[in-house]
């Protein structure tokens, strides 16, 4: 039987689990809300960067990604971030809604799924 790795197990979630070669990460919002919707999806994607490295992985293993947005219409600007962050040729599937978030000023939320 693999074993399961949870990195950072909290109360309601992990900061990453690893089971069978396989890393998932929550939904990573920004250390700093005051910030439009690119520089929180920055520091999302500096802190997606930082897990799978962690977990011995890369944005180039990503299988899947889960994006909620506070405005649709902010999906724009949140794609000039994340579009030259992908690996050429190396995008996840992926969704991207709007949602009313957790907290007014959070403005992105990411999720990710990698393979080692």
């Amino acid at each position: 039987m693999s074993k399961i790795i949870r990195t950072e197990p909290g109360a309601i979630l992990s900061k990453a689990v690893e089971y069978h070669g396989f890393v998932y990460l929550p939904g990573i919002t920004a250390r700093d809300t005051k910030q439009d919707i690119k520089g929180q999806t920055a520091d999302v994607l500096a802190q997606i960067d930082a897990m799978l490295e962690h977990h011995g992985t890369d944005k180039t293993r990503m299988l899947q990604a889960t994006i909620w947005v506070k405005d649709i219409k902010q999906r724009g600007a949140m794609n000039e971030v994340w579009t030259p962050w992908l690996p050429k040729d190396g995008a996840p599937v992926r969704a991207c809604v709007q949602a009313e978030m957790a907290a007014p000023e959070v403005l992105v939320e990411i999720m990710i799924t990698a393979c080692k």
